[in-house]
């Protein structure tokens, strides 16, 4: 019994201890949220650069800045025509059983002289076939033929028809415009017949 009074004795000392050194008030801590915001710098950042836009209609041109070849030049897709006349169909080799054509335009606005050519524009179908120009040029083909490899000066314009093997029974969702110095194709909605 005594051993459980002692230990109780013990007990009771050790609480008034405690609560003795708990009755002193504690001193004031600055935690960041209370202490004055350091002033937040003022940065200026830089403006977005606006995202080319690079999905058009028939009829749209498209202004392209290439900038790393210090050019500015446009391209218009002026009209998509599905049948045309050609001097034949289109060969095996060449597949498609008809004759389309898209008639483009391709204008140097500002610096050096451009070099253009059909081989930039080909159809893309909703199935994820693509047909590439051929590169066709003279005969009966549609006038006026778009040029193959010619050069542009600042203020000219290239227009013309590029003649494309297509089957009959299907038109393409779009037309493709994607020159090598181009990082994203550009693209033409082709309408409904």
């Amino acid at each position: 019994m005594r051993t459980r009074t002692i230990t109780a004795a013990l007990v009771t000392a050790g609480l008034l201890a405690l609560t003795g050194c708990s009755s002193e008030p504690e001193p004031a801590s600055v935690t960041k949220s209370d202490a004055k915001p350091d002033p937040t710098p003022t940065t200026v950042s830089p403006t977005p650069e606006p995202k080319q836009q690079t999905t058009f209609d028939v009829g749209d041109t498209a202004d392209i800045n290439d900038a790393p070849n210090n050019v500015t030049f446009s391209a218009t897709v002026i009209a998509y025509a599905q049948p045309v006349k050609g001097p034949q169909p289109p060969s095996d080799e060449l597949g498609g059983d008809v004759w389309a054509t898209a008639e483009v335009k391709v204008c140097n606005v500002k610096g050096e002289t451009i070099s253009v050519s059909q081989f930039p524009w080909s159809l893309d179908y909703e199935d994820g076939t693509r047909i590439k120009a051929t590169g066709l040029g003279g005969g009966d083909l549609p006038k006026p033929e778009f040029p193959n490899d010619v050069m542009v000066k600042v203020d000219r314009c290239v227009r013309g028809k590029i003649p494309f093997p297509v089957p009959s029974d299907q038109r393409p969702a779009r037309i493709v415009y994607a020159p090598e110095s181009m990082d994203e194709p550009l693209e033409w909605t082709v309408p409904a017949q």
